[in-house]
């Protein structure tokens, strides 16, 4: 089938992830799905125009998918009708006219620098137990690094070098980058490998199961989320708010934007600026407290 040709292309020679690939072919099955439902009897993908994706995209609106959902589906769509005109399979790209609907300008979650040190401190540096000991590092590694999931999930035992105190992360498009790290980090990943080889035994996975599998990204979302549901007041939890939290900790703290930009692993600047609207709400925040602008009248920082 054509989706799984785009598959393999994706995989062998764009280097993309697993969970990319699973993302796009999921997203390309459901337009299948909708465009048979409209009529069996269209040719797929010779018969695709631009008026079919668009009535899939008022069809998933009115199913109420985000701006931000259908856009990603737009763009899977994008990749695999420019995939087929590269193959020569169709003539005219359907997708040439198309634009998605305007994303709303949301600030990410991110944990307050508080709540963060209260969580950490909180976790029972004494147990010594597997589970419990790889849980608490992974928390405490996410929100240090701001590393992704999946990156936290493909890292091997070789990655990390406690001489120079730096980890190699392989990120998207198979791009590596290295990310410093401190000496209580390196404390709790030395602990954690000294309990993982006792207990479940060597492995050339940095992270694994009980039964010495490699951790999946799924298992680390929901190691987090249970981990994150001690902050009761976080509307959102997931390991991309850990992330979220380690740029915004990172400029609020005197970090530069490009610094932050390659410890992230993002491609251009546009990616990391929207950490700094979040910074300039703190700022905000904290000026409101000067006594000028507490003075009757006073609007400064807005």
């Amino acid at each position: 089938m054509v989706i799984e040709e785009f598959s393999n292309y994706l995989r062998y020679e764009r280097n993309y992830s697993d969970y990319t690939i699973t993302a796009y072919g999921k997203d390309l099955r459901q337009f299948v799905s909708y465009i048979k439902g409209l009529d069996s009897t269209i040719p797929f993908p010779e018969g695709i125009d631009a008026d079919m994706v668009r009535r899939w995209i008022v069809s998933l609106m009115d199913q109420g998918y985000t701006s931000a959902s259908v856009n990603r589906k737009l763009s899977s769509l994008k990749s695999f009708f420019k995939y087929l005109m590269k193959q020569k399979t169709i003539s005219v790209d359907p997708m040439r006219l198309i634009t998605g609907p305007k994303n709303k300008k949301t600030l990410p979650y991110f944990i307050k620098d508080a709540d963060m040190e209260l969580l950490l401190e909180e976790a029972d540096a004494s147990d010594e137990d597997f589970k419990s000991v790889r849980d608490q590092l992974i928390v405490e590694m996410l929100y240090d690094t701001g590393m992704r999931r999946s990156e936290l999930a493909n890292l091997r035992d070789a990655d990390v070098d406690y001489d120079l105190m730096q980890i190699k992360v392989t990120g998207k498009r198979n791009k590596q980058r290295l990310i410093p790290f401190a000496d209580e980090l390196k404390n709790l990943m030395q602990k954690y490998q000294q309990v993982r080889d006792r207990e479940v035994g060597k492995s050339e996975w940095f992270f694994t199961r009980k039964n010495g599998e490699q951790l999946r990204p799924y298992i680390v979302y929901n190691i987090v989320r249970d981990k994150l549901s001690e902050i009761p007041t976080l509307a959102k939890r997931s390991p991309h708010v850990l992330r979220h939290s380690f740029a915004t900790s990172m400029l609020n703290n005197g970090a530069e934007l490009n610094a932050v930009k390659d410890l992230l692993g993002h491609s251009s600047l546009a990616s990391t600026s929207v950490y700094t609207h979040t910074s300039f709400e703190e700022l905000k925040k904290v000026y409101h407290a000067h006594p000028r602008a507490q003075k009757e009248g006073g609007n400064y920082g807005n």
